[in-house]
């Protein structure tokens, strides 16, 4: 996994698309870092020269769709609070496949009362999927609170569980 980077403003942004099985997602980069992935309702103008993270990003996403990547390995450049940044790096922590609660969340980042504000900052999250925040969930294990809607969190969580499963070998009986 490698560090996020906590960045102060923009220079130069590219974006690249992809069109997934769950809607439009728009990337956004730097020269050296991933900043910002969102749903859109259709795809902007193409850019032509895209600097390798973006062009990194886009392959790694479509890889993680077709079911052939369960970690992400990009450069990130995110911008937030020392909070915020702390959080998603616990986010980053969840295993494939796996989820935990706000308030486990908030335990695993050293401020177990604070679940609330875990849940703002997982709110804010500008790399949905990436910094996987779709896999926190309600105290009582219910899909609760995912800005792209919970149907697409659904859809994650369910796309992940269906790739764990495949990629898990039956022992052959002796």
């Amino acid at each position: 996994m490698r560090p996020i980077h906590r960045r102060e403003s923009e220079t130069d942004v590219f974006t690249g698309y992809l069109e997934s099985r769950i809607g439009v997602l728009e990337i956004r980069a730097d020269r050296d870092d991933v900043l910002e992935i969102a749903f859109v309702r259709e795809r902007g103008p193409v850019q032509t020269r895209l600097p390798e993270c973006l062009s990194l990003a886009i392959s790694q996403l479509e890889e993680y769709f077709q079911g052939e990547r369960t970690e992400f390995e990009l450069p990130l450049g995110l911008r937030g609070t020392a909070f915020q940044v702390q959080v998603w790096e616990g986010l980053r922590r969840i295993p494939f496949a796996e989820t935990i609660s706000y308030g486990d969340l908030a335990g695993a980042v050293g401020r177990p009362r604070a679940f609330r504000a875990v849940g703002q900052a997982n709110n804010k999250n500008p790399l949905p999927i990436v910094v996987p925040c779709h896999r926190v969930v309600g105290g009582d294990g219910s899909l609760t609170g995912y800005g792209s809607g919970i149907w697409r969190k659904e859809w994650l969580l369910e796309h992940e569980q269906k790739v764990k499963n495949e990629n898990v070998t039956t022992p052959i009986p002796a």
